[in-house]
């Protein structure tokens, strides 16, 4: 299906690279910024880093399954992972064999949804979510010497870990943390006792004037394998210091938690899900407070908005994922473009579309 396209009057939009008469346009009749990075598997939800120089992509590896499509994402039958990696952006793209299959994985059963990937003294870690023989979706981690792989999964998931969406973040002073969360699909509102209720709430608390569920925050120990702590809210609020209200569907946390820093500060974006924006808060420590700051990027072709930013080659990249390819939510391609902080800090809020 294609979205409504909104946008907050006060948003200053970036200007978008001008492309030519004779590519693709979306079903609105507007021309994409950017095109798939790679055409030959459908990929969504990048998690990109830079290790050693190279950019290396994480995405989920999206597959045409039979589930009827559903508000819980059971059509999402995600069951490997392949990573992407390419010299700087507009190289050419090398898609990798398999990095991890879930028939690899002792307690997982299907959709490996969106991954994310650390380095750390020589080697790299694989975070990824899958449902356990239970249907609660927990998050698990493999290892490898390579970037691409293959990674070898641990025999059990993290322990204290439950719904979706590892991001995992190193700061300057070489601690570890991970953000992770989703309502709906993710489960985050039936793990709110601190343990998975499988008939807890569909959706969110059902409690729209009250705070809403915030993504989560918790210190990895030194082996990058195991929480150090007890998972806490990752707390967003307004330019008041409240807490973003469970009602606030253009603002409040969905899904897709990214951290990354600039100029001391702490950005953590997300997905506002079923209202398709990208947004972000600020705080000055890792665990928050956050307060919400506005739009990175509007609503794109197909449901789903899930992204990473990264730095290379001296400017930051958004890379993000829409269903160009395919005009199917289930079957989505990767897409990156430039991402630009203004003057105070703020994030240039950018238009998918060009005319």
């Amino acid at each position: 299906m294609f979205l409504r396209w909104a946008a907050l009057a006060s948003a200053v939009f970036c200007t978008a690279a001008l492309g030519k008469s004779s590519e693709p346009r979306a079903p609105n009749g507007r021309r994409y910024l950017s095109q798939p990075l790679v055409r030959d598997i459908y990929t969504a939800d990048p998690s990109a880093h830079v290790f050693q120089g190279r950019i290396y992509v994480y995405p989920s590896h999206d597959i045409d399954g039979p589930a009827p499509e559903d508000d819980l994402g059971g059509h999402f039958e995600m069951r490997d992972y392949r990573v992407l990696s390419m010299d700087r952006v507009g190289a050419p793209v090398t898609v990798h064999p398999v990095a991890l299959d879930v028939a690899q994985v002792p307690w997982a059963t299907k959709q490996m949804w969106a991954p994310d990937a650390a380095y750390k003294n020589g080697t790299y870690y694989l975070y990824f979510p899958a449902k356990d023989r239970q249907g609660a979706f927990r998050i698990g981690v493999a290892t490898s010497k390579s970037p691409v792989g293959p990674f070898k999964a641990k025999p059990r998931p993290i322990k204290g870990s439950f719904s979706i969406d590892p991001a995992v973040f190193t700061d300057d002073d070489g601690r570890s943390y991970m953000y992770f969360g989703g309502i709906w699909g993710g489960q985050l509102q039936r793990n709110v006792t601190g343990r998975y209720d499988p008939n807890g709430s569909k959706t969110d608390l059902n409690r729209p004037n009250a705070p809403a569920l915030m993504p989560k925050v918790a210190r990895l120990d030194a082996s990058m394998t195991e929480f150090a702590e007890k998972p806490r809210d990752a707390l967003i609020v307004d330019e008041g210091g409240k807490p973003l209200l469970g009602g606030d569907t253009n603002r409040r946390f969905f899904e897709a938690a990214w951290m990354h820093k600039y100029n001391g500060k702490y950005y953590l974006s997300y997905s506002t899900g079923d209202t398709h924006y990208l947004v972000y808060a600020v705080g000055t420590s890792p665990y928050g407070p956050f307060t919400y700051k506005g739009r990175i990027l509007e609503p794109v072709q197909g449901w789903t908005t899930h992204h990473s930013i990264v730095q290379h080659g001296g400017k930051w990249w958004l890379f993000y994922a829409d269903s160009q390819l395919s005009g199917q939510t289930r079957l989505r391609n990767v897409k990156v473009t430039e991402l630009t902080h203004n003057p105070d800090g703020t994030i240039c809020t950018i238009d998918p579309f060009v005319d």
